[in-house]
């Protein structure tokens, strides 16, 4: 069954992005990235051919150099994966990315003046959401959802305005989510079939999902 993923091109996103307000200071999340790397780091061993698109992160990848693309903002994350959407056989969106950025970026360092700071933001592109919309019947995609309530309902709505063929649902719980090395996901499929795994490592997360994406090849 592994040999299914052999050669077939693959981009996986990984991390947080940065959404600068200055040159120094920008706003992010708490992904450490760990999730979207175990995933990409076992499809390279089972042979296919991966693209690892990560925001900034401490980590290190079995993938070699070239195979790995580093952006920081929502947009170059974007930009990065837009070049393999054309090509790509499946995409795992598993960053977290944000959804807003400030809509101004000083180019300076931002002083200190008034005791209040008002920050307009905008809404970044959903990567998830326009590779969907591009998306072929031959073409797989593959999302995360961090939900805190009403996450079955949430999650089967993203899977389809994303056009996912499955969707990967965990929390933000101890143990469970951001910067952990362990991880407690279901894993919800376009057809509404929703399948509940316990607390595993990441590694092991990340071959329940790869086993759930086979399924569906």
């Amino acid at each position: 069954m592994i040999s299914k993923l052999k050669n077939i091109k693959i981009i996986v996103t990984a991390g947080p992005t940065r959404e600068y307000l200055d040159p120094v200071r920008f706003i992010s999340n708490e992904s450490s990235g760990k999730m979207g790397y175990a995933i990409a780091d076992l499809l390279y061993h089972y042979g296919a051919d991966v693209t690892l698109i990560s925001g900034p992160v401490a980590i290190k990848s079995s993938l070699p150099i070239e195979n790995i693309v580093q952006v920081k903002t929502a947009s170059e994350m974007y930009d990065a994966c837009k070049n393999h959407f054309d090509t790509t056989a499946i995409a795992i969106f598993s960053a977290a990315v944000a959804d807003y950025r400030p809509q101004f970026q000083s180019d300076c360092k931002i002083k200190k003046a008034d005791q209040v700071a008002t920050v307009t933001f905008i809404k970044n592109v959903d990567i998830a959401f326009e590779f969907g919309k591009l998306k072929t019947d031959q073409q797989i995609a593959i999302g995360f959802a961090l939900e805190t309530n009403d996450i079955i309902e949430n999650a089967t709505k993203k899977c389809k305005t994303k056009n996912f063929n499955a969707i990967v649902l965990n929390s933000p719980k101890e143990g469970e989510g951001f910067g952990f090395d362990t991880n407690k996901v279901a894993i919800l499929n376009n057809k509404g079939k929703i399948k509940f795994f316990p607390l595993k490592s990441k590694q092991e997360v990340a071959s329940d999902i790869i086993n759930e994406l086979i399924q569906i090849l």
